[in-house]
């Protein structure tokens, strides 16, 4: 077992000893001046290379600074690189952001890439979650008044205030907080976090209920907090996490005023012992997925960032990682419950944690309670969470989407898009508000999400039928007039046929439309794809950069049929196939797969020559001889049928869907397989 205690650290001489106070200026050394916080750490793997010793320190450093009411810079260890001044006053922040580096390096992940969930996003979800349901609303307000706050003269007279308003709160302590479901600062219990990290949740919750709480008399404050930790239900597989998660909130009871570090406790206080069993009966280790809940009483409000991270990725830097990923996924595949039911019902395609535990924690949740998590945005449109959204919406109450782009950068370090979803255990879902796309600025610690952001709201009648009752929910502009444009073009467009049904106006034959992807793996044939060169002989070799836009019409900008193109231009690189797959022979309708989120456009259709091969950067459709046979003779040629048919593909309507109901930046197969398929005569009245 690993400890959390100072003898991991060769430690420590003080580099200040004057009392700190909260935005006092704390002079640096001048031989290393240091803003960039990335760099810090960086620097503090070459100081310290032991990443569960750099914990151990820096968890001894905080407890020192808040013993002695010092810098934590003062008590760090000697030899450790100074701390810029953007860390200086958030040892919180570090202790996440250090095993979040150690957890990614643990699982053979590159630290660099780790990342840790701003505090000021946490405390943005606590304050929407406490303060716009029901138990936030109806909490007790505290009514007493700061005695060090008032001149001299006030305090006799605010004094018996206090007592008068200590004595009525005995009388108006309602049955839930009596019966320990909520607390008197009207967080409700118990709470849960499945993974809990190093405990920035709690910590928050912590927070929220100190500045709740204040004014309740100093007795009450700490039956209260005893009533709070006692209902912590916080876990997490490992035993690192769950060390810091104990040792950072005892620290921050004790930076509070709620825990002495140095005693017995008092009245007013809870002793170090005391609280550090507690911590222990409340934080614990163990499997949240795979494991038993250890807890008795179901929990009413979970809130977590569980791990983003698929199966196939876990265990990379293990000598046997294949085999137990292979475990992993059959056990999680295969785990029931006492009645025999499979503990997970949505399992689909290469499985990401996430899912598991968003499934998981509906389950442990008491009916009526409260599910906040922090997701990938791409579960809102992406095939395989289908399952899961259909879980969310048809037997909960799916009330609340937040969605950040990828562009927004939420988690330093991580492109992909963020979801907080808010869900109500076993309710209806008659309404679903998406506020999106979000700015960093639309959310604040203090107010949660604010009333001006773009919103949406997704009645389940008309949801159902643009969705065909998968749930999607669309990604939408954020200008009003584009919001509009989108929402016709969805309105207009959802009752239509799709593109691979059989029986639509182009294929009226049983043979569906497929769609393909392009003949050449451009990993595995790399050999044989070389750069352009006229004077040698070779195949076209067509990938997405070759599609280019120009006005309203896509064309191929390929050296091999455009002999203008610059010697220097990157559509020259990699565009010569080498190798024993030959060219089809007919010409093929091909859409750009891989696209740029800039780009003006999503769909770009083009007609293919027969000449060329096609790389896995583009699809295209795979057309039944019935269709090919009515395009040639409604247009002369099959491939002025195909041009005709590309042009129409390429309608504003549609790439307004696509991007609607993209779930990231590929254009996927069955994106593209379920575009509705408007006649000729209708495309007019869809446009936009």
């Amino acid at each position: 077992m690993v400890s959390i205690s100072p003898v991991f650290c060769h430690y420590r001489r003080l580099r200040a000893t004057v009392p700190f106070k909260e935005g006092t200026p704390v002079a640096q050394p001048v031989d290393i001046m240091v803003s960039d916080a990335s760099g810090w750490y960086a620097r503090l793997d070459r100081s310290c290379e032991d990443r569960i010793e750099q914990l151990n320190c820096w968890l001894e450093a905080w407890e020192e600074s808040i013993r002695h009411n010092i810098p934590i810079a003062a008590t760090m260890p000697n030899d450790w690189p100074t701390l810029p001044a953007g860390l200086l006053s958030n040892p919180s922040a570090v202790l996440d952001h250090m095993l979040a580096r150690y957890d990614a390096e643990n699982d053979g992940r590159s630290p660099r890439g780790a990342y840790a969930t701003p505090a000021r996003f946490a405390d943005a979800m606590l304050a929407d979650e406490l303060g716009s349901r029901g138990d936030g609303e109806n909490a007790p307000m505290p009514t007493n008044i700061s005695l060090a706050a008032l001149p001299p003269g006030f305090r006799a007279f605010a004094a018996q205030i206090n007592e008068a308003n200590n004595e009525e709160g005995d009388e108006e302590e309602d049955e839930d907080v009596l019966n320990n479901r909520k607390t008197l600062s009207g967080i409700p219990l118990p709470f849960a976090d499945p993974a809990v990290g190093a405990g920035l949740f709690p910590e928050r919750l912590l927070k929220v209920h100190s500045e709740r709480a204040d004014g309740l008399g100093h007795v009450k404050i700490k039956e209260d907090t005893l009533r709070l930790l006692n209902n912590l239900q916080l876990l997490d597989i490992s035993e690192i996490a769950v060390r810091c998660t104990r040792r950072r909130l005892l620290l921050v009871l004790a930076k509070s005023g709620l825990v002495e570090l140095d005693g017995p406790g008092d009245h007013t206080r809870i002793g170090r012992k005391e609280a550090e069993e507690i911590l222990e009966s409340c934080v614990r280790q163990g499997d949240a997925l795979r494991g038993s809940w250890p807890w008795d009483e179901s929990p009413r409000l979970l809130i977590c960032n569980p791990p983003w991270l698929r199966i196939k990725d876990r265990f990379r830097g293990h000598e046997d990682g294949s085999r137990l990923r292979k475990e992993l996924s059959r056990e999680l595949r295969s785990i029931t419950e006492k009645d025999g039911r499979l503990r997970f019902s949505t399992l689909l395609g290469n499985v990401n944690l996430y899912r598991l535990f968003l499934e998981r924690s509906l389950q442990l949740v008491e009916e009526g309670g409260r599910v906040r998590m922090i997701v990938p945005d791409s579960l809102m449109r992406e095939k395989s969470s289908i399952p899961l959204r259909k879980l969310i919406v048809e037997q909960n109450g799916w009330e609340s989407a937040w969605s950040f782009p990828e562009n927004q950068k939420v988690f330093p370090g991580v492109s992909q898009g963020v979801l907080v979803i808010g869900v109500t255990v076993g309710g209806d879902t008659n309404t679903l508000i998406s506020y999106g796309p979000l700015e960093n600025g639309d959310v604040s610690a203090d107010g949660g999400i604010s009333p001006k952001a773009p919103k949406l709201e997704l009645e389940r009648s008309s949801w159902s039928v643009w969705t065909d009752m998968n749930w999607a929910v669309p990604r939408m502009p954020r200008a009003e007039h584009e919001r509009r444009k989108v929402l016709n073009a969805i309105s207009n467009l959802a009752d239509l046929p799709r593109l691979s049904e059989e029986y639509n106006w182009l294929n009226p034959g049983g043979d569906p439309i497929r769609v393909r992807v392009g003949e050449i793996d451009q990993t595995t044939w790399s050999e044989n794809i070389r750069d352009w060169n006229p004077r040698s002989r070779g195949t076209p070799f067509i990938r997405g950069i070759h599609f280019k836009l120009e006005g309203n019409n896509v064309t191929i900008n390929h050296p091999g049929y455009n002999s203008s193109i610059k010697r220097e231009a990157i559509e020259r690189s990699q565009a010569m196939w080498k190798g024993p797959i030959g060219p089809k022979g007919v010409s093929r309708i091909a859409c750009q797969a891989i696209v740029n989120a800039q780009q003006d456009r999503r769909l770009r259709w083009v007609v293919v020559p027969p000449d060329c091969v096609l790389g896995n950067s583009v699809n295209f459709l795979e057309l039944p001889e019935g269709v090919l046979d009515t395009l040639a003779e409604q247009h002369g040629t099959v491939d002025q049928g195909l041009l005709w048919l590309a042009e129409h593909l390429n309608s504003d309507a549609l790439d307004l869907w696509s991007r609607a109901w993209a779930a990231n930046n590929n254009v996927n197969n069955y994106e593209i397989e379920n575009l509705p398929f408007p006649p000729p005569l209708s495309v007019a009245t869809v446009s936009v």
